[in-house]
């Protein structure tokens, strides 16, 4: 659970992007609290004090106390304008918490024991839906995270929101549905056929079966001659007529 992290600061008499450089300036971030039907109120931060938070994590997720100048304020940082080239923060808008204490926040989702689901190891893949998910919670017990075991699921199987182990005190912001957080999702069919008819096509090519022989040289194909020599001249006898016509007959012996 969360506690209160203590920030100080102090109150910015002027508004506007000329105030707001002159505090980056001086080495300070500008920023505003709003909410619980208070007037805004522009304040200073010290910037390697609100650097560190930031380094932390879960910046957005976690209940400040901001002292300024003596008055205390419970508040959640509901948005950091950052650097675009060195990614430091520029700007924090803060949001009082109300007198019931109950906030908006986005909890992280942690997946565990990932060895242990059949469905991962048969070859399925963690499908991710929803990294975080939006509840109601009080500002002093906002959770860290919520853990989702994966502990024998198998492939199609999908975790929603009601498979989530949660406090009582925490409820969804989304309540007309059971919404889905994430799925197991198998390898597609068509994929797996492909590369099986591939693997036996390549098996069938690569050499010929045992046993086989060589194939013959084709009937009638004369030798190659030798370097520089002549073709040997079919041999005549035994030589075909040519169609449609009869052959000579043989001359009589002894006769001219």
């Amino acid at each position: 659970m969360s506690e209160l992290i203590p920030l100080k600061a102090t109150a910015r008499p002027r508004a506007g992007k000329g105030a707001a450089r002159q505090a980056r300036r001086d080495g300070n971030v500008p920023a505003v609290i709003y909410g619980d039907s208070k007037t805004p109120e522009t304040i200073n931060l010290e910037y390697n004090a609100l650097w560190k938070q930031v380094l932390k994590g879960h910046f957005t997720s976690t209940a400040f106390e901001l002292d300024v100048e003596g008055t205390k304020h419970i508040v959640l940082a509901r948005d950091v304008q950052v650097c675009p080239v060195r990614d430091t923060p520029l700007h924090v808008d803060f949001q009082r918490v109300g007198k019931d204490g109950i906030i908006r926040v986005s909890v992280p989702v942690k997946f565990v024991n990932e060895t242990a689901s059949p469905g991962l190891k048969r070859g399925g893949v963690l499908n991710i839906v929803r990294h975080d998910i939006e509840v109601f919670s009080p500002y002093d017990k906002i959770p860290a995270f919520f853990e989702i075991d994966l502990t024998g699921l198998e492939i199609g199987k999908s975790i929603h929101m009601s498979f989530v182990q949660k406090p009582d005190y925490i409820s969804p912001v989304i309540k007309n549905r059971d919404f889905t957080i994430a799925t197991i999702a198998g390898a597609l069919k068509g994929d797996t056929e492909e590369a099986a008819t591939t693997a036996v096509a390549g098996d069938a090519a690569a050499a010929p079966a045992a046993g086989a022989k060589a194939p013959a040289a084709a009937a009638g194909k004369a030798a190659a001659p030798a370097a520089g020599g002549k073709a040997a001249p079919a041999a005549a006898a035994g030589k075909a007529a040519p169609a449609g016509k009869a052959a000579p007959a043989a001359k009589p012996a002894g006769k001219k």
